[in-house]
């Protein structure tokens, strides 16, 4: 049997210790099974990355962004490295976790549901869902 990697580990606590209040408030409404008895997770590893939050059961990973994500290549890089895995992505704002958190929930309830399958490329939220949803 593996042990656990104590690097990724190690990391995965300190992010989880550096959350924003975006992140605090969301894991709030997702964790012990909250949402829709799917289960999430914090700063899960995947690759040399870690999500934000990620639903195991559905390959889902919801990332919380703030402004230094406005056009960060490196989150295209990232996203296609999680896709490539077979990891939908979904990326919600700062801002509408905290002022719009109903309609961010039932976003992902409609993923997770498989009711949103879509490519989704708007200015204030992004879904880009696995290659084995397209």
């Amino acid at each position: 049997m593996r042990g656990p990697e104590l690097k990724t580990t190690h990391r995965a606590r300190s992010l989880r210790q550096a959350e924003n209040d975006a992140e605090a408030k969301l894991w709030s409404e997702v964790r012990n099974r909250r949402l829709n008895n799917f289960k999430f997770v914090r700063q899960f590893p995947i690759g040399p990355y870690f999500a934000d939050f990620a639903c195991r059961e559905r390959c889902l990973v919801v990332e919380i962004d703030g402004s230094q994500h406005v056009d960060n290549k490196h989150d295209g890089v990232r996203d296609e490295f999680m896709i490539a895995e077979g990891w939908s992505v979904a990326r919600f704002w700062n801002v509408d976790v905290l002022t719009s958190m109903p309609s961010v929930l039932e976003t992902i309830v409609a993923i997770c549901d498989g009711r949103l399958t879509e490519a989704v490329l708007a200015r204030d939220f992004k879904f880009l869902p696995a290659a084995s949803l397209k």
